[in-house]
């Protein structure tokens, strides 16, 4: 049975369905290819060059697979009169299960919320570092750049849609490729400066340590290759959905592979195991100069400030979904006065409660391995594949039964070890911060 959409407001205004092919292809971009990137190198600190090429190559193409599977449900269900505009009732109806429903729901909230504190987080951190460069003894603190952006994500948590966002979020895919140049270069000019650190490309001596370190940096790479709003994006599309949505990944895997891959190589390869949680980092040491130039430095975190706006934007849609789907009245106009002073509440109050927790507990490499571990490897690499198979259902001896089966048990497997080996690292780390400290841990 179809979604009872003509008294649902978080669809009808949300979620409305207006949007073109590359609509969705720049939503699934700015959701997939952002600052996370920059924990690449990191990541490959914990793997070595073979593993990490082959951890980045193999998620990219499980969950491309993953993304084209769900899509194809959903046009399914399309085309059978039954559109669903989120991925919790799609699941729970699929599957035919209530605690499905509710699972995904958390799993979601837990994502948005994480991502949200995260993007807050980093934005302040960006914040900080420009002003640091401009005024070195100048007073402000963490929590106040936190406080500044915070306020600016208030703003505009107001544009009503997620289609809405579509200029801007074409403006984030520009400034992804921007950043990812100038990061590369910066990268290569340290590497080969006189100032470079020594390359060592050597992993943990203690097997048990390296093991763990594997694990969480699977859980890093997945959490950057993950996007647990994918049947919220496709929903922005004008029906027909039928096609549209694989152009649109198309766009944005073209797109991933010219960041994620140049960014890899370049900050492992100039910092190798020191890779902080954060490359960029690395260019402005603690002590002596920067390790490239000053100005591409500060014109790169301005372009990751910019977009973190619109990531923020992007993975809070679902919980202003949750929210006017409460509070909104379909009835009346999306900008009435019923409508317009609730969103502008409950947005705000949402916003509010993200930069709070992102001041008070600044772990943001550590979240990013939990969100990845915990929250996008059941979304994107379990429920598709059971999804995909038990709608089309299948024969049990075909090759795509099997694929679908051994993702499944794989990344279950890898999700419940990444699980652990995040959690532990933020116990690890707990010992280091303090409540609204002015360095993020991690």
């Amino acid at each position: 049975m179809s979604e009872p959409l003509k008294e649902d407001a978080g669809a009808a205004f949300v979620l409305e369905s207006r949007g073109k092919w590359w609509h969705a292809g720049f939503h699934l971009t700015t959701a997939i290819v952002g600052p996370t990137i920059l924990t690449l190198p990191f990541a490959f600190r914990g793997l070595g060059w073979v593993l990490g090429f082959f951890s980045l190559t193999a998620m990219g193409v499980v969950t491309f697979y993953s993304y084209y599977l769900m899509s194809r449900v959903l046009e399914h269900c399309e085309r059978s009169g039954r559109r669903y505009l989120r991925f919790r009732d799609l699941a729970a109806n699929i599957l035919g299960s209530g605690w499905i429903f509710y699972f995904v729901i958390f799993i979601q909230t837990m994502i948005n919320i994480g991502i949200s504190i995260g993007t807050i987080l980093f934005a302040g951190e960006c914040l900080q570092l420009l002003y640091s460069n401009i005024s070195p003894h100048g007073s402000l603190k963490l929590y106040q750049f936190i406080a500044m952006v915070t306020v600016v994500m208030m703003i505009l948590s107001q544009l009503p849609t997620f289609h809405s966002l579509r200029h801007l979020n074409f403006l984030a895919l520009l400034l992804s490729l921007g950043y990812t140049m100038l990061l590369v270069g910066a990268c290569v000019y340290a590497g080969l400066s006189k100032n470079a650190p020594p390359k060592d490309y050597s992993l943990e001596s203690k097997d048990s340590a390296r093991v763990f370190s594997a694990f969480t940096a699977i859980s890093i790479i997945a959490s950057i290759y993950g996007n647990g709003i994918l049947p919220e994006i496709q929903a922005t599309l004008a029906p027909p959905a039928t096609g549209k949505m694989v152009k649109g990944l198309a766009l944005c895997y073209a797109v991933i592979f010219v960041t994620f891959y140049s960014a890899a190589i370049s900050g492992y390869w100039a910092f190798g195991n020191n890779s902080n949680s954060i490359v960029l980092m690395n260019l402005l040491p603690d002590e002596g100069p920067a390790l490239a130039p000053t100005w591409v430095i500060g014109l790169a975190a301005i372009f990751i400030l910019l977009q973190l706006f619109a990531i923020g934007q992007v993975y809070s849609q679902v919980a202003y979904e949750v929210m006017e789907k409460k509070s909104a009245d379909v009835k009346q106009g999306l900008f009435s006065k019923r409508n317009l002073i609730p969103r502008i509440i409950l947005r705000s109050i949402y916003m509010a409660i993200c930069g709070f927790m992102a001041a008070m507990l600044p772990f943001f490499g550590d979240i990013n391995a939990i969100v990845g571990a915990i929250g996008f490897i059941p979304l994107d690499f379990i429920l598709p594949m059971l999804m995909y198979n038990t709608t089309y259902k299948p024969s049990k001896t075909s090759l795509i039964y099997w694929v679908n089966m051994l993702i499944m048990v794989v990344f279950t497997g890898t999700g419940m070890l990444g699980a652990f080996s995040a959690i532990r690292k933020l116990v690890l780390d707990a010992g280091k911060f303090k409540l609204f400290s002015d360095n993020v841990v991690g």
